[in-house]
């Protein structure tokens, strides 16, 4: 850990925590952070419709996409997975890009980071070691920042900046990912010159409606999961940046094994080796719902256990669990999806112990 006595603390988000967390359970901590995210969305929301230093940064980046070449999206960890649902959704709208882990990107790309129109950095704390050396390294370069930190190396390192608005976060990522996809999905709307804020509007009713549904279910669904060797998430689109999210979370807080993977990679490969230990956690949602539902049958058929979630009413049998939602706009699955594997990690920890100590300063970031 750094030596904290020769210089300010470097507390998390830079505020220092209240006493009274200081002394909470990582469980208790974790449950707190995943039900406060509709009221941080909602505020990141209006933020980012109504404060003009931000739409102004956001005139900045529409207008570094304009330029030939890819927009890229780059983060590691949560920030990573919040990338995916920006890349998805300009993808899908015709507009070339792509969202790359900012490691490999920092050691084996920079040759060709020129050829991109503009890059998306994104990062919680600001303060990892990959992210900052990108952001000092790129002052020629058109870039923004999407930051959690607005007290950190990254910010101050950047030109164009806009905030997560999420508040401190002290376990796993839940609020931060949430927030920070939303401005993904805010920004590449803005970037394409379509307007988000109806499609926000119906996403964070049935998100909200969603976490209180799914939180409520959490024990049943750590029955339905006791004793699996094997938790998968799969997911398609900007849901798979949602499994690939859920994955780290339920590894992070519970030590207990889950794997993401796209719908076609799955597919193609692991599940073959689908039986009784393993359970498959498969998201049904947005244009790849279909495909999704096909996989969950074959997954059954193998004798794995499935939980489905969906927009759709489905009938539950013993390995069979559909959990249903309601459907929001393209590409809003991104945040819808990661709700079922945060109930679970919770009602995991509730029953064996969270596995993560809670955090509150940043300490040595190593690549």
């Amino acid at each position: 850990m750094e030596d904290q006595s020769s210089q300010e603390a470097r507390w998390i988000a830079g505020v220092e925590p209240p006493s009274d967390m200081l002394t909470q359970s990582m469980t208790s901590i974790y449950e707190t952070e995943c039900r406060e995210q509709p009221e941080r969305l909602a505020q990141l929301l209006r933020a980012y419709e109504d404060d003009e230093s931000i739409t102004k940064e956001m005139d900045k980046v529409r207008q570094m996409s304009l330029s030939p070449g890819p927009m890229l999206w780059i983060g590691m960890g949560a920030s990573y997975c919040s990338s995916v649902t920006g890349s998805s959704f300009l993808q899908s709208c015709g507009r070339s890009s792509f969202c790359v882990d900012a490691s490999e990107w920092l050691h084996y790309s920079r040759q060709v980071w020129d050829q991109a129109a503009a890059s998306v950095l994104l990062t919680t704390s600001g303060e990892s070691a990959e992210l900052v050396q990108l952001c000092q390294q790129s002052a020629h370069r058109p870039i923004a920042l999407l930051c959690n930190n607005e007290r950190s190396t990254c910010w101050s390192s950047t030109q164009i900046r806009l905030p997560i608005l999420a508040g401190p976060e002290y376990g796993n990522a839940t609020k931060t990912y949430t927030n920070a996809t939303a401005a993904c999905i805010v920004l590449a709307s803005h970037m394409l010159g379509r307007t988000w804020q109806q499609d926000a509007e119906r996403a964070i009713v049935a998100y909200s409606a969603a976490l209180d549904k799914i939180f409520s279910l959490r024990s049943e669904l750590e029955r339905f999961c006791r004793g699996a060797a094997n938790i998968e998430l799969v997911g398609r689109g900007p849901a798979y940046g949602g499994a690939v999210m859920g994955a780290l979370c339920i590894r992070e807080m519970t030590g207990t094994r889950a794997a993401p993977h796209s719908g076609g990679g799955f597919r193609h490969g692991p599940l073959l080796d689908v039986n009784e230990t393993h359970v498959a956690i498969i998201l049904a949602l947005g244009r790849g719902a279909e495909l999704a539902v096909n996989l969950a049958h074959d997954c059954h058929a193998r004798g794995g256990k499935v939980i489905l979630v969906g927009t759709e009413e489905r009938q539950p049998s013993e390995r069979f669990l559909p959990i249903t939602i309601s459907a929001v706009p393209e590409p809003w699955e991104g945040i819808t999806s990661v709700i079922l594997p945060q109930a679970l990690t919770l009602a995991m920890a509730e029953q064996f112990g969270a596995k993560l100590l809670p955090r509150f300063q940043y300490g040595v970031m190593k690549e």
